[in-house]
């Protein structure tokens, strides 16, 4: 399954709870992470100024993604304009679309509103987490 991470989920995952839940299913090769050159250079500019340049988790991860791990990656996006509140995060459905990821996962309140964009699930963590187990794919205790 191809998902979408939103910034927000990305960096919550550091600190436990569902987002992390989320990116455990990304290591432990459950979910395929997709990724735009424009999401990793978020993913990494919010993560340094939050202070995480020198944590061992964040080298990880940066690893991780440099090796490829268990992810697809655009280069190419197609330009889509649909978040209205927040252009910037234009950038999640676009990479969803060229990818052909099954849901965005995100704490975005305008990215949430949307709900789908052309098959495209838009879901909170709690939500994703939910669904998952609803396809069969997974269980997670609360």
């Amino acid at each position: 399954m191809n998902i979408v991470i939103d910034t927000n989920v990305f960096v919550s995952s550091f600190f436990g709870g569902n987002a992390r839940r989320i990116i455990d299913l990304w290591k432990n090769r459950q979910v395929r992470l997709c990724l735009s050159k424009d999401i990793l250079d978020e993913y990494v500019e919010v993560l340094q100024r939050m202070g995480l340049k020198d944590q061992q988790e964040l080298k990880e991860l940066l690893s991780l993604f440099a090796k490829g791990y268990h992810l697809t990656f655009t280069a190419k996006t197609p330009r889509i304009k649909v978040v209205k509140e927040d252009p910037d995060d234009d950038k999640f459905i676009e990479c969803a679309v060229a990818l052909h990821a099954e849901v965005i996962v995100t704490g975005d309140k305008a990215l949430q509103t949307i709900r789908d964009y052309m098959g495209t699930k838009i879901l909170t963590p709690q939500e994703f987490l939910r669904w998952y187990e609803e396809q069969g794919l997974g269980t997670f205790a609360d």
